[in-house]
């Protein structure tokens, strides 16, 4: 089967960014409308292209899509509710507390947290109020909320007046604090998306491992919560074209592989296959190729001798003329950041400078890519289960002694979300940045610009009530002078050539900026434009990646490099120093 079957009224499509969430819920959408149904699409995420998928402007109410009879949809506007979920928080306080402590309360409402329950508030209003979208007979969602959001608002306590108070740290439980107090409304959402009859739950991914071990750990923590009606839909399916190209063929190889090893848990889940599009998954032409798979749409081919951006070494070269810094890599999962910054990382050894790798990422595997022991390279990890483990420790010796067992279960599933694991690494942060100023040190994954700003105004507002920063570690006061050195860090932001990858990049950006942070570079990796492919699917796929690495290199980076494809997986130093030629 091509698209997953979907039985219920309700049905959610998750999975991690770039994975085709939103391409496959409209091609699912729209052949449920090709049947007669009556279909309400409505995506919840704050980077949505809901309306460049289906061609049609859209807003907060039901639109019609055009050449698609039955199919309607509806954008949420997640960062819109959190914005006024900040102002309706923080409104009654600003004639009352200085600025310091405001702009903490801010920012306090600025993250992921507060956009995610903030969406939740949105949608329980279509979801557990069923007469918001009875003219409908199917209502999809793309993008489902994560199981901490579920856990945090089932918990008994999220009702109380336990979160009105502060844990005492950083915390996800000030957002809760915003929901309007609807017991009712929350309580029939959080039952409709575990009712096996009413809702059915997606589960999207590519047929790559890193996708896959993101599907198995959702899928694992939708069991606990009760979820049961679960599908895996495997997106961007590739069958190579006969005679066999080395790309193609390297590239149906390594999805076999990765869909032979598959977790059990996921293996036993009905599943769906959808073919690999050359033309993207734009427009509703595309979406009918989803539907029934044949010649999907026309893409308009590069010339050969088109401009393209430099590769990785010149880069390199840029990097190894400060003689020490940090280079840290960000992006979304799946986006190749750890092997850019091994490749990165390997490439300034050989040339003499002392280097040190690390990673923040728990699921990052920075000894692996690199292999063998590489002169003048030093491979390190913080390791977020400790650092989280003391920090928990720590909050709950601190807040947790005087609450009851209510209070303290919430407090517990605050210490669990992922703001609260951004917060307990920074520490162990600090202490490897410090490091670049004897060297270099290269960091895959760093903290999001929303993390930097949440410290700095908690700090900022510490440092108005105590006058005092006594028991600031030295590494920590001068944390965020160093990262907005521009001189001494040098932020390298990875993405691919499709795009939900470069929104995402784009709005990693401005968040780095919100805390003055510039970025030094990009990378598209991963280009099958680059990789000199001659399959027909491939080359066409090359071409649909043209304007989106235009975009990047002229409007977006300041400077761009692009990676092509690589027929051999890039592990080891060796394997890296062919990225860095």
């Amino acid at each position: 089967m091509p698209l997953p079957l979907i039985a219920t009224r309700h049905a959610f499509f998750t999975g991690k960014g770039g994975v085709g969430k939103t391409s496959l819920s409209c091609a699912s959408g729209m052949n449920l409308a090709r049947r007669g149904r009556r279909v309400l699409i409505v995506s919840t995420d704050p980077a949505s292209n809901l309306d460049e998928v289906l061609g049609t402007p859209l807003g907060g109410a039901p639109t019609a899509i055009a050449g698609a009879p039955g199919l309607f949809a509806l954008n949420i506007d997640p960062e819109a509710a959190a914005r006024d979920y900040r102002e309706r928080m923080v409104s009654p306080y600003r004639a009352i507390l200085p600025p310091a402590a405001i702009a903490s309360m801010e920012e306090q409402f600025s993250g992921a947290c507060t956009v995610e329950i903030a969406a939740f508030d949105e949608f329980a209003k279509l979801l557990g109020d069923a007469a918001a979208t009875n003219e409908f007979d199917h209502v999809l969602f793309d993008t489902a909320p994560t199981g901490h959001t579920l856990r945090l608002l089932t918990l008994p306590s999220a009702w109380s007046e336990f979160i009105a108070s502060s844990s005492g740290g950083a915390s996800c439980l000030g957002p809760l604090a915003g929901l309007e107090r609807q017991k009712a409304l929350y309580a029939a959402t959080v039952a409709r998306l575990s009712d096996p009859s009413a809702t059915t739950l997606v589960l999207v991914a590519r047929p790559e491992n890193s996708a896959l071990r993101e599907a198995e750990r959702t899928r694992q923590e939708l069991a606990e919560l009760g979820v049961s009606n679960l599908r895996l839909a495997l997106n961007g399916v590739f069958v190579a074209a006969r005679p066999v190209d080395a790309v193609a063929e390297a590239m149906s190889l390594r999805m076999d592989q990765a869909v032979a090893a598959m977790p059990p848990g996921l293996r036993d889940l009905p599943r769906s296959e959808t073919p690999f599009l050359a033309g993207g998954t734009v427009g509703l032409d595309a979406l009918a190729a989803m539907v029934e798979p044949g010649d999907d749409a026309p893409v308009t081919p590069t010339p050969a001798d088109a401009a393209l951006p430099p590769g990785l070494g010149d880069l390199i070269d840029d990097l190894a003329g400060a003689g020490h810094g940090v280079v840290m890599t960000m992006g979304k999962g799946g986006v190749g950041k750890t092997t850019v910054a091994a490749a990165i990382a390997v490439a300034l050894a050989d040339r003499g400078h002392k280097v040190v790798l690390s990673t923040t990422d728990p699921a990052a595997h920075v000894d692996a890519a690199v292999g063998q022991a590489t002169t003048n390279l030093t491979v390190t990890r913080i390791d977020p289960a400790a650092e989280i483990a003391a920090y928990r420790d720590e909050v709950l010796a601190k807040a947790g002694a005087g609450l009851d067992a209510a209070g303290l279960a919430m407090l517990e599933e605050d210490l669990r979300s992922p703001c609260t694991e951004e917060i307990a690494v920074f520490r162990a942060f600090a202490r490897t940045v410090a490091m670049g100023c004897g060297g270099y040190v290269v960091l895959d994954t760093a903290p999001t610009g929303h993390t930097i700003l949440l410290l700095d105004a908690a700090e900022a507002y510490h440092r108005e009530v105590s006058r005092t920063q006594a028991d600031m570690p030295e590494a920590v006061r001068q944390l965020l002078p160093r990262l907005r050195d521009p001189d001494f860090t040098k932020v390298v932001i990875v993405t691919l050539a499709e795009a939900t990858p470069v929104h995402e990049a784009e709005r990693l950006q401005d968040d780095l900026s919100r805390a003055g942070i510039r970025s030094h570079a990009w990378v598209v990796n991963q280009s099958l434009l680059a990789s000199g492919t001659a399959d027909p699917i491939l080359a066409r796929r090359g071409g649909y990646e043209a304007a989106f690495i235009k975009r990047v290199w002229h409007e977006l980076s300041p400077r761009t490099v692009l990676i092509p494809w690589q027929t051999a997986i890039p592990v080891g130093a060796d394997g890296l120093r062919g990225l860095a030629r």
